[in-house]
């Protein structure tokens, strides 16, 4: 066993990445540390954080492919060295990422002979492929290979329907998680009273986030489940800025609560993040694009830096006013004009 040295905080919390790599394209690896902590609190920490790592994030995959001229999947194509049943599971295997907001459409249209790989995929403009050398079939004779797919964003892991093969659609087993694996581990020091702990906090990602982009994404959507539980003590709380009084949304953060209690309301929009908003996909997507993830992002832009991005209409500028209530709650609006 190889012993380190690894440099902690003896006095605040404080977390750091002692080690991170890239073995490949689709597997990444982060360790992380945490402390100091009191006795007991690691384990609490480290398995909240490890199922949510493993469940709350969302990824996007492939979870349907259709063909009619495939009669069933377990059929064989004359020219094609893989049966339908493999060529499903490789599509499976294909890593994605995007800012999708539901599902979308993409195909397959290959003539052989040759090799079919992700890059033959053809994709809406927001979703990526981590991986174009990922196989998905060899064609041995000069045949059409076309297949229609339904790209998904969600959560977790969806088996397939059993008996649901029809008009020549084929749904595949949805493996959401971009975490591949997560464990934690806990290190004491000290001694009687004194004793502290340390958490070790090791992620493997498939590529499409990297481990400290998923530790980030699961702390917030953990935060985000127990939101319910403050506000019903903090339903009350107000605050009061140039004799306007402002009440704190439902999904402001409680560790921001005394700061906010002091008047500085700029701290509450650093922490609202757009995709807990009511938003409609298209105005989510674009925002996204515009690399516009918190309310504070979005109310430094004036309507004039909004209406110059791609797809976006004066319609949606007024949905999305009509959707915080501005006015009302933060006694802002957005600006007209660049200042």
């Amino acid at each position: 066993m190889v012993r380190e040295k690894v440099t902690i905080s003896t006095r605040t919390l404080q977390w750091k990445c002692v080690e991170s790599r890239t073995d490949n394209k689709r597997l990444y690896y982060g360790r992380f540390i945490l402390s100091p902590l009191m006795k007991g609190q690691a384990d609490s920490i480290g398995i909240a954080m490890r199922r949510a790592l493993l469940g709350e994030i969302e990824g996007t995959c492939i979870t349907r492919a259709k063909s009619e001229k495939i009669p069933h999947e377990f059929s064989t194509i004359a020219g094609i060295q893989e049966s339908i049943h493999e060529i499903l599971m490789n599509l499976k295997d294909i890593v994605l990422r995007s800012n999708l907001y539901g599902t979308c459409d993409a195909s397959i249209c290959v003539k052989g002979p040759g090799y079919v790989t992700a890059q033959d995929i053809i994709l809406p403009p927001f979703v990526e492929i981590i991986d174009n050398t990922q196989h998905i079939a060899s064609l041995a004779e000069p045949i059409d290979l076309c297949i229609g797919l339904q790209i998904e964003r969600n959560r977790g892991y969806r088996i397939k329907p059993t008996n649901n093969f029809q008009n020549g659609r084929y749904p595949i087993d949805a493996v959401f998680m971009p975490v591949r694996n997560a464990n934690h581990s806990v290190h004491s020091y000290g001694n009687g009273n004194e004793k502290q702990e340390i958490l070790f906090l090791e992620i493997w990602t498939n590529g499409s986030l990297t481990p400290k982009e998923a530790l980030h994404e699961a702390s917030r959507n953990l935060i985000d489940l127990f939101i319910p539980f403050l506000h019903a003590e903090e339903e009350n709380l107000h605050l009061e800025k140039n004799q306007h009084k402002i009440t704190l949304p439902l999904f402001t953060f409680h560790d921001r609560l005394t700061k906010l209690r002091k008047n500085k309301k700029e701290i509450a929009l650093k922490y609202i993040f757009i995709d807990q908003l009511e938003l409609t996909p298209k105005i989510y997507n674009c925002l996204k694009r515009s690399n516009i993830h918190t309310l504070s992002d979005l109310l430094n832009k004036s309507q004039e830096d909004l209406m110059k991005m791609e797809h976006f209409r004066i319609d949606d500028v007024k949905n999305i006013l009509g959707i915080l209530e501005i006015e009302k709650h933060f006694a802002i609006a957005l600006p007209k004009n660049k200042i």
